[in-house]
Formats: C-alpha cells, structure tokens, sequence
C-alpha cells in the first residue's frame, strides 16, 4: 500500500460505476481515474453544463472513455429515485456506488425539498436512498463495492437523535460533523448487513484528508476565519484534489482493499500523504446506534433495504 497511486489500479474494463457529485473536485478525479481504467462511469451531478464540461474534459484525457452524465440531486429523493429508474432502464447491473457528494458547513440553516437539515439529508440520507433503491443492481454485478466519503469530522462528530435535523440548534460544523460520522456508520452498517443477508456487497468508506477543492468556500465562504487560516497553512497540510481522491479510488478498486474498511492519507492527523487504513472513532463504531440510524433513515426516506433486496 506504501505510495499507492493511481498507476496500481486494475483494469475495470467491463465495470459500470456510479459517482455522485463528479462534475468536479474528488468526484470529478474518481471519475477520471476510473474511465482511465476502463470503466463504464456515469457522473452525476446537479448542474447539466458541468457535467458536459466534466466529459469534455475527461475525454480530453482518455477519448476513448466509456463516460455518461446523469442528473442527480441528493436534497431532493424524488431526484434520487428518477435517477434510478433511469438508470436501471439503461444497466442490468452495477459494480461500484461511490457516494461522494456533500455540501459542507452551511452558514445557515437550510432544509433539502424534503425538510431535511441540508447537510444531513444531502451528504447523508440522499446517500443512504440511492444505495437502498440501486441494491437490486448492486447485487448483480462483479464483485459489487459501495465506498462512502466520510471525512475528519467525523472524529468529534456525534448522532444527535433528539434534534437530527438542528430545528432546535443548529451550528454549521456540528450539523457537517453529524453527517459525515453517518456516513461512516452507513459504510460498516451496511458491511453487516450484506454479511448477514447474503447480498455480497464490499462496503466500506474514505476520507481525503485535507484536499484543495471548492468544498470549504462553498460552504463556510473564502471571507471566514477557516478559510484565512487554512489558506495560508495550506502549502503544508493540504494535497490536490487528484491526490485527496487516492484513498477513495483504493477503497473503490485495490485488491487489498477490506470489506468494512476505513481508508485515509498517511502523514500527520491523516491530512495528505498515499491511502492507509485510517483511525475509526469509537461512536463510528458502535453498532446500537448504527441500527438506530439505520432505522431512522427508513423512516425519513421511505425506502426500505429489505423491500429492495426482496425486489
């Protein structure tokens, strides 16, 4: 695994492979890097012009690219569930779900078409309703993995049951850290459960350290504290969005890749550096509460894995 790049990618020719938010940042260097390999790969996203720039763009790279864009926003499950229809009306089977997308620390409280807290619905239960309704397809492909990107936050993030959607108090990193620990709970969660169903699922998550990509002025602003400080550390702590996508393409295609796995950069605080197994926080960790929010996810989104898997 020392100084894995992208170099060590297996072929992935006859792979089909789904990335939400690709029209740019870590998403758009998955989906660059898989196309590279082989891979049939559909990106979406919520804006049409980037997504035909993003192709244009990979193509430039690799003309050959077997390369789709597909609408897809995650604040919105009806868009979720079009996605799905649209795309199992195209593919008899998929072999990799990478859940990327995400919205960051939102200064302001906002809510997805569906009433959700922003940051939870869109990072988090979009994710878990596209993965629940693609189940059908996942089953049926090659050796199926699902990766999640989690992130650093998820080390002080906490669950909050009692106020999941911050309608009583909301602050931005509280929401962003609470999102993105649901996604790594999400990853082993669903690890567990293909063990004990038989649905033969690889799931596992990722993180890119601290990547240069537009997430942070999107989200807390270029005007914030955050952002002057860690412009200005950024030549030393940071790494490009092509390398901060390294630990998400290994945990997407590495052999040596482990089912509930957790990967991350190596150098200090897991801020940059080549992927390696990253430190899981004990609230990762704790499976009562991952059937908790597992239940509670059914529940808001209306989808059900179980009524997938029997589909």
């Amino acid at each position: 695994m020392t100084d894995w790049s992208t170099a060590a990618i297996p072929p992935l020719n006859g792979k089909t492979a789904v990335i939400t938010g690709a029209t740019g940042g870590l998403g758009y260097e998955t989906a660059l890097a898989l196309a590279g390999a082989g891979a049939e790969v559909v990106v979406t996203g919520r804006n049409e012009a980037k997504g035909r720039h993003a192709l244009e763009m990979i193509r430039g790279e690799f003309p050959k690219a077997r390369i789709t864009y597909e609408n897809l926003d995650l604040a919105k499950l009806a868009s979720v569930a079009d996605f799905v229809t649209r795309f199992a009306a195209a593919h008899a089977s998929l072999d990799l779900l990478v859940n990327n997308a995400g919205v960051m620390a939102l200064p302001e409280r906002q809510v997805t078409a569906d009433g959700f807290e922003m940051q939870f619905g869109t990072n988090y239960l979009g994710h878990y309703a596209l993965t629940a309704r693609l189940l059908k397809l996942l089953r049926r492909g090659d050796k199926p993995r699902v990766v999640n990107l989690s992130s650093l936050a998820h080390r002080p993030g906490a669950i909050d049951f009692g106020d999941l959607q911050g309608a009583r108090s909301y602050n931005p990193w509280k929401a962003y850290c609470q999102s993105k620990l649901a996604m790594l709970m999400f990853a082993l969660e669903l690890q567990r459960r293909s063990d004990l169903a038989g649905w033969g699922l690889m799931s596992n998550a990722a993180h890119p350290g601290y990547a240069r990509t537009d997430l942070i002025p999107n989200g807390p602003g270029a005007g914030g504290l955050l952002w002057q400080v860690s412009k200005a550390l950024q030549p030393l702590i940071s790494q490009s969005a092509a390398e901060g996508g390294l630990p998400t393409l290994f945990a997407a295609t590495s052999p040596e890749a482990k089912p509930g796995g957790y990967y991350g950069p190596n150098w200090f605080y897991e801020l940059k550096g080549p992927p390696v197994p990253a430190k899981i926080m004990p609230q990762a960790k704790d499976a009562v509460a991952a059937v908790r929010l597992w239940d509670v996810s059914a529940t808001l989104t209306g989808v059900s894995f179980d009524q997938a898997a029997a589909a």
